[in-house]
């Protein structure tokens, strides 16, 4: 139900949604809400990782609905503003304008807009990019404090590397923990390096094909989202495939001290 909550608000919340555009929320909706629910209803691991460690899951979730929902909200105040909507997108604006500075994500995005495109919609993209990457920074550092002070996942018993991570085969040829490892260093540099990456590729792609057009507030908010969500999400499966590797490490070390002790004392 909260999947298919979460496909649907930017239909909820918008004032200006087509009736096609509903339909084609409502199966989306339904379609996400039952693979989510075939998924964990399952005993078998399928696809989401971390499935039985919490609250990796639940994380990700609370920071891509918190971001649909700012981003609904201040697109729906433009038209029918309230003091929430008034303040969410002064929020927006002040963190957009914060963090729009030379080089920055925030800088990258507003440049990927095409050259004729009006200040108010700049300014959009701006306020939109500022709540969605602050959501995600908050998102990805609540998860790296669990993990270096409360010790995720181990707080939650033991770990099984076959249900939560069902698409890493550990018998793909090598040493687990140097795959763990290397799959872990390739997702951080992946999620530090796509939300410059992002809009260099559509400002590139802009020259050869016309663009989704930005200007629709569905296209803004799940564009925006995506933007920030997905690289934050790889930086939190980064991090924990390093503690996990961390963790396999952590037990051989304690395995071959063991071993060696018994040794000693036969000997």
């Amino acid at each position: 139900m909260l999947v298919a909550l979460l496909v649907a608000t930017p239909s909820l919340l918008l004032p200006s949604t087509a009736a096609d555009t509903a339909q084609i929320v409502v199966v989306l909706a339904i379609l996400a809400s039952f693979m989510t629910f075939i998924e964990y209803y399952g005993r078998y691991p399928s696809i989401i990782e971390f499935r039985f460690a919490p609250p990796f899951n639940r994380l990700k979730f609370l920071g891509l609905a918190l971001t649909i929902l700012f981003l609904s909200l201040i697109c729906r105040g433009k038209t029918d503003p309230t003091n929430l909507t008034m303040f969410l997108t002064q929020l927006g604006d002040g963190l957009g304008e914060a963090i729009d500075f030379p080089y920055s994500p925030v800088r990258m995005v507003v440049l990927m807009m095409p050259a004729d495109a009006d200040a108010e919609l700049i300014a959009s993209v701006r306020t939109a990019a500022g709540i969605s990457y602050m959501v995600s920074l908050l998102m990805f550092f609540i998860f790296l404090t669990l993990v270096r002070l409360f010790g995720w996942p181990v707080r939650n018993g033991a770990f099984n590397v076959w249900v939560n991570l069902p698409l890493f085969d550990p018998t793909g040829g090598g040493d687990v923990l140097n795959r763990l490892k290397r799959d872990a260093g390739l997702n951080i540099v992946l999620g530090s390096l796509l939300p410059f990456l992002i809009p260099a590729t559509v400002r590139m792609a802009s020259d050869m094909v016309d663009p989704i057009s930005i200007a629709s507030p569905q296209t803004l908010i799940w564009t925006m989202t995506a933007w920030a969500f997905l690289p934050a999400s790889m930086l939190m499966r980064g991090i924990a495939m390093s503690r996990i590797a961390d963790m396999i490490e952590e037990k051989r070390r304690r395995a071959y001290a063991k071993a060696e002790a018994d040794g000693l004392q036969r000997a």
